[in-house]
């Protein structure tokens, strides 16, 4: 086994050791060149893009309602394990890798395997799905927090022109009927108002453009485009007020929702665990699935945050830090959404299981906007808490579009380096483009299919062989040496032995059980099609396909004998940096 020195004379080169790579520093050409890629203007501009990424409204929406159904407090069990030998490991992998090679999610596999190199155009693709539904969702928020400036909500009562004969308002008013087909003023409010989905018909009939829908998404789309045109250097300025905000609300909302009637009935019944879920594998793959999808690795943005980092940026403490943050992120929503919950439950006299059922963004448009309509102070309060979405929203769709960007403009320099601008202000407009189809009536049917399809098991699929080709091809001693050579200690074996084995397992057993257990679509009371799951499959198949048609088209076009073609396609390009001046050299590896 080779060593690797964590130090190196100023001015030199690191030296580089292998394992498996079968080369020495020493011995090969280099080629050096000055780095002039941009860079962070302080540390806690990288930090709070990584954490306004990582905290997502999937930490809102989804943890509460997986935390609850799935054993309560017992549920944290599982989640933490997961987030141990799975989760974190996987991101500490991406940030390493992205601080060291210093590119994006395309042209890094030129320094790990080549013939790997369609992971990136799988990644970027996904990036590009999940931005055509999830600015849609961001602009439903933005619909709310204007409509929010009234001294009444219009979701308060039945008495609008959008409102059915089955409206029924319970709060204020004793003896209501509730039967099957009753439906709360916030439902009526953002299936008729905001969505008007009942003048679609389903997905085969999405009916015309909600044209302030449009509005809004213009408006959220033009905040995106300027705090990305100049790069890190303008959305590292963003991401103090977008990264903060959430946490500042969260906390008031909390205060609130604790000295609401019933509010301790919502805790109880969200923590009270339920240690016999824990025998359920269902419990476990939610876990999974829950802490993956939070910390967010694969989606390119870690390896393109973290490029812009210094070499010798203490990457592995980032790690933990953002991954605890987002952790307990996700446990306080707990509090804030089961709270208001426990008081909807004490109004209409019925169990919080019977308020508790909504999940996505039905709890946030439905739920949580009919409690805060009946609260001393609603407009305000409404008026935060949309802030909090829209801010959270926009730092998820920076990371997904920065990601983008480095990756195609790494691998595209000579005719992007200084056309920045115009290359952003491109992608804004294909995804604003992409995005109309979820701006019709029945655009809330395209957003569920994206959202289930788009980003679903394609995504893990990457990961998972990401994973494999750091670890098994790369090799873990050579990523470990990589590591070294940055923090100027190797990685322990705990995480090599994740990076190996356990992180991968903890991938195949998200993506075996995933595909296994499929549910039907529902949304609304609308089935999905038969139709629609094939086209959902295609959707997810055409961004995973680039991997084997990158495979094949290396291969193909790469001169010599099979075996001599599979070397090539496997023999990664040495990244060696001098920590002190931050140039770069580039080894063939023989």
């Amino acid at each position: 086994m080779s060593h690797q020195d964590s130090s190196a004379p100023t001015g030199s080169l690191v030296s580089q050791g292998t394992t498996n790579g079968g080369y020495s520093s020493n011995t090969v050409p280099m080629i050096t060149q000055r780095d002039s890629r941009d860079s962070w203007s302080k540390k806690m501009d990288f930090l709070l893009s990584v954490i306004g990424f990582a905290v997502d409204l999937g930490n809102v929406w989804r943890f509460p309602y997986i935390c609850y159904q799935n054993g309560g407090g017992a549920f944290l069990i599982p989640y933490t394990l997961m987030a141990i030998f799975g989760g974190v490991p996987l991101f500490y992998m991406e940030l390493a890798l992205g601080q060291f090679h210093r590119t994006g999610a395309i042209s890094i596999w030129k320094h790990i395997c080549p013939i790997f190199k369609g992971i990136g155009f799988a990644i970027c693709i996904i990036s590009l799905y999940v931005s055509f539904y999830y600015n849609t969702i961001i602009a439903w928020a933005l619909y709310y927090f204007y409509s929010s400036f009234t001294s009444t909500l219009p979701w308060t009562s039945c008495d609008n022109v959008w409102n059915t004969p089955n409206c029924t308002n319970y709060f204020g008013t004793n003896n209501v009927s509730w039967n099957n087909y009753s439906h709360s003023p916030a439902e009526e409010f953002y299936t008729r108002n905001v969505l008007e989905i009942h003048k679609s018909s389903g997905l085969r009939g999405v009916g015309g453009l909600r044209w302030q829908l449009v509005l809004c998404l213009f408006l959220i789309f033009t905040i995106v485009y300027f705090s990305l045109w100049k790069g890190v250097k303008t959305s590292g300025k963003v991401v103090w007020v977008t990264a903060t905000l959430p946490y500042v609300v969260l906390f008031i909302l909390l205060i609130r929702g604790a000295t609401l009637p019933g509010a301790w009935r919502g805790v109880v019944f969200y923590l009270k665990p339920k240690w016999e879920k824990l025998l359920e594998t269902r419990v476990w793959v939610d876990a999974a699935a829950q802490i993956f999808f939070s910390l967010g690795p694969g989606f390119g943005v870690l390896l393109a945050l973290a490029s812009y980092n210094p070499f010798t940026n203490n990457c592995y403490r980032d790690a933990i830090v953002t991954s605890l943050v987002n952790c307990m992120t996700s446990f306080l929503s707990g509090f804030v959404i089961f709270t208001v919950l426990g008081y909807m439950a004490e109004m209409r006299n019925v169990e919080v299981e019977d308020v508790a059922k909504d999940k996505g963004p039905s709890l946030l448009f439905i739920t949580y906007p009919e409690a805060i309509a009946n609260m001393v102070g609603s407009t305000f309060f409404a008026i935060i808490f949309f802030m909090m979405v829209i801010a959270l929203g926009l730092d998820s769709t920076f990371g997904g579009l920065e990601a983008i960007i480095t990756a195609v403009m790494d691998e595209y320099p000579q005719h992007l380096f200084k056309r920045r601008e115009l290359f952003v202000l491109g992608l804004v407009i294909v995804c604003f483009m992409g995005s109309l189809s979820t701006l019709t009536h029945g655009g809330a049917y395209v957003v569920q299919l994206l959202e289930t399809f788009g980003a679903g098991c394609s995504i893990i699929a990457v990961v998972f062989l990401e994973a494999i080709a750091v670890s098994w091809f790369y090799g873990i001693q050579r990523f470990s040496n990589d590591v070294k050579a940055m923090l100027g200690f190797a990685p322990g074996i705990f995480w090599k032995v994740c990076w190996v084995a356990i992180s991968p397992a903890f991938l195949a057993y998200i993506i075996v059980s995933s595909l296994l257990d499929r549910h039907p679509l529902i949304l609304f009371d609308y089935k999905y099609p038969d139709w629609s799951t094939t086209v959902g499959f295609i959707v997810g198949a055409s961004s995973f396909i680039w991997i084997p048609v990158y495979m094949v088209y290396k291969l193909v076009w790469t001169p010599g004998s099979l075996k001599q073609r599979l070397a090539v396609c496997m023999r990664p390009e040495r990244t060696m940096r001098d920590p002190h001046t931050d140039s770069l050299s580039m080894t063939p590896v023989p």
